[in-house]
């Protein structure tokens, strides 16, 4: 895996690796573009808990997690275009299995949920019309299957329907008081005990850390908590030391004063954040506001490839706003640093300029930076880089020959995003600064990014004559 180094460091690395430095200034398939990728972090009433599952789009979340508390944000980052969402519920204190028991001819056998939480299972069991020798336990949650077994039918149903359960990812059944014989048929009856855990700001590092084992483009949270907020900017400036580039995607609502939220946009202060400043907006069901909003927000930033902008791209899932801005709020606003949802002269929901919350530039980063395409393209640009590098690894030597080979490798991903409208120009070269030496070598790598006309300036002469001539 490739890590960051500052400049005192070069040289001193102690393990064999890929090492990348920012400063100013597609030969491989493998080493494409990777767009669409999501990581959700949310609440659920079911589910693993502080364990990644990776959705593909079209998939159905609620069959794992579920359609209560937070799993919403999973919603939205759909809408918003995501390829592939890297779903983590949050674990707590609390938490507890549902489970219900079930009569057989003597004793019961148990069916206990897999995960904590209070999603309201029951559990049918009975026989089929078709085939007289089988019967099925159907567990709802409401009135919706969420899961079905079949068993044999006879006398030995009790150890029957314990093995049909053996390769279920949500639900074990054991033997109780020496169960066995025929299962007693039953209609919804309803598991009890289940019990969510409580969710505390701590749990977010626990699946922040699940998270950073995938690659992903955007993060967001099902929370408005600025502590929780400023949780997950420490982990992407964590992560980035280590070849991770991550953007986080948060908003909070408008019980919170305008000037207040701008200013909280303003102490992040980073490419790695983007803050929706008025996320509360009209759908046709009612309204979305706060993380939801970020959501779909996060999910529009993954899903639109480096040779595009986000500004000024309508969100057609939004009917209105409830809270436009005037123009000297939103000025004001994105000098602060905020992501504004603003209207089109046709009346449609768009973002008004597709930025992030970096105001203060440090010495080794450009204007470029605040700009969530060109910030996307220089992430993609480092990724695939560093994953060419990082391949070539122990399988060059450090001279001529080798030298020429990484050179080649890595201009060849700076050709291609090239071809692909993401860069203007790009070079490698050998360093003139450091020399190579021992196992350590050094390429500076000049790249002219592409930006979007955004600000369009005209001018009209008019004259007072009305004679064409």
């Amino acid at each position: 895996m490739a890590e960051y180094f500052q400049i005192p460091e070069a040289g001193t690395k102690v393990r064999p690796g890929s090492y990348f430095n920012v400063d100013k200034n597609g030969d491989d398939d493998s080493f494409g573009a990777i767009d669409g990728v999501v990581v959700a972090v949310f609440k659920a009433t079911f589910g693993p808990v502080d364990k990644v599952t990776v959705l593909e789009r079209g998939d159905d979340y609620t069959t794992i997690y579920g359609d209560g508390l937070t799993t919403d944000l999973i919603r939205e980052v759909l809408y918003g275009g995501a390829k592939k969402v890297i779903c983590c519920r949050l674990n707590g204190t609390g938490g507890a299995v549902a489970s219900v028991s079930l009569a057989a001819a003597t004793g019961k056998v148990k069916i206990t949920a897999k995960h904590p939480g209070e999603m309201p299972f029951s559990v049918t069991i009975r026989n089929r019309l078709t085939d007289k020798d089988r019967k099925e336990c159907i567990i709802y949650t409401g009135t919706t299957e969420f899961e079905k077994v079949y068993f044999s039918a006879g006398d030995n149903e009790a150890a029957s329907l314990v093995s049909a359960f053996a390769n279920s990812k949500n639900f074990t059944a054991n033997l109780e008081e020496s169960a066995k014989g025929i299962m007693t048929n039953v209609n919804q009856t309803a598991f009890t005990g289940g019990k969510n855990p409580t969710v505390a700001t701590a749990n977010y590092s626990a699946a922040f850390s699940q998270a950073e084992k995938y690659f992903f483009n955007t993060i967001c949270v099902d929370t408005e908590d600025t502590a929780v907020h400023a949780l997950l900017q420490a982990f992407l400036d964590r992560i980035y030391e280590t070849s991770q580039f991550g953007i986080g995607v948060v908003a909070e609502k408008d019980n919170k004063d305008l000037d207040e939220r701008m200013n909280a946009a303003a102490g992040f202060d980073g490419e790695n954040i983007v803050y929706v400043l008025n996320p509360k907006v009209f759908i046709n069901e009612g309204t979305l506001d706060g993380y939801q909003t970020a959501g779909l927000i996060a999910g529009l930033i993954a899903a639109t490839p480096a040779n595009q902008a986000v500004t000024h791209m309508v969100i057609t899932r939004y009917v209105d706003l409830v809270e436009p801005l005037t123009n000297t709020q939103i000025i004001k606003a994105e000098l602060k640093g905020c992501l504004v949802l603003s209207k089109s002269t046709e009346d449609e929901v768009w973002i008004d300029a597709g930025i992030n919350t970096l105001i203060n530039l440090p010495d080794n980063k450009d204007k470029g930076w605040k700009k969530i395409r060109r910030v996307r393209t220089r992430y993609e640009l480092l990724y695939r880089a560093n994953a060419q590098s990082d391949a070539l690894v122990g399988k060059v030597d450090p001279d001529k020959n080798g030298k020429a080979t990484i050179i080649g490798k890595i201009q060849g991903i700076i050709n291609a995003m090239i071809k692909e409208k993401k860069l203007t120009a790009g070079t490698v070269t050998e360093s003139t600064t450091y020399i190579a030496d021992a196992d350590n070598c050094y390429f500076d790598l000049d790249i002219i990014d592409k930006d979007s006309a955004e600000h369009i300036y005209s001018f009209y002469k008019f004259r007072f004559s009305t004679n064409a001539e």
